[in-house]
């Protein structure tokens, strides 16, 4: 009877995260979202030297909006408004500036966004951006995955996480690496600090990795 009670639990527990999370496509990045905490936990996509190089780039242009294939719960615009939380990227404008209009629009969606710091958002996490955008200059193609973790406090609505993470897979050198941050006030030590094996990763997020894919895990 107990082993019965457990099953059911356990199969109980793996429906409600099913049915929290949803994964969209956009034409730049494939987001997983947490309907529930209002944040990607995975949002995975390709660097490469065509989409980071390009004669015509776009100005950068900061139209957050909702989701369109989720629009209720990417509605979050005044969850942010006096908070004191970057809408932080997971997927960077930066690397959507090649490709069109359209293209830049779905990176500023919610459902790419996580409350983010600004020590962290401008400090470790851009710096790790930019590492990751001109080594798909340098080398092209690079797969990079990312996401959050935790739940430090609300802001409105949305669950500010208490970790960032960072998973990238360097294609011609075949390195696979792995990064976690703290999402606090802590001053930026250099992103090269917050590296941690792969699979440290692999047990905070309950995902698995390797070169091309993503699985769960749990």
């Amino acid at each position: 009877m107990k082993k019965i009670l457990l099953t059911l639990a356990v199969l109980c527990i793996t429906q409600v995260q099913a049915q929290d999370t949803i994964r969209i496509k956009h034409t730049s990045y494939t987001t997983v979202y947490s309907k529930s905490l209002h944040y990607p936990v995975l949002v995975e996509w390709w660097e490469t030297k065509a989409k980071s190089q390009c004669k015509h780039q776009l100005a950068r242009k900061d139209n957050f909006q909702p989701d369109p294939q989720l629009p209720n719960d990417t509605n979050l615009k005044k969850d942010y408004i006096g908070s004191g939380a970057d809408r932080g990227h997971m997927c960077p404008a930066r690397v959507n500036l090649c490709l069109g209009p359209q293209v830049q629009d779905q990176c500023f969606y919610f459902s790419n966004m996580a409350a983010q710091y600004h020590s962290l958002n401008a400090g470790d996490w851009k710096s790790l951006e930019t590492f990751t955008f001109d080594s798909s200059i340098k080398l092209d193609s690079i797969y990079v995955r990312a996401g959050c973790v935790g739940s430090a406090k609300k802001i409105g609505t949305t669950t500010v996480p208490t970790k960032c993470w960072k998973v990238i897979y360097i294609k011609k050198t075949h390195q696979l690496k792995g990064y976690i941050f703290d999402n606090n006030t802590s001053k930026p030590d250099g992103f090269e600090n917050n590296e941690v094996p792969v699979d440290a990763v692999e047990k905070l997020t309950g995902f698995k990795f390797d070169q091309y894919g993503t699985k769960n895990s749990k």
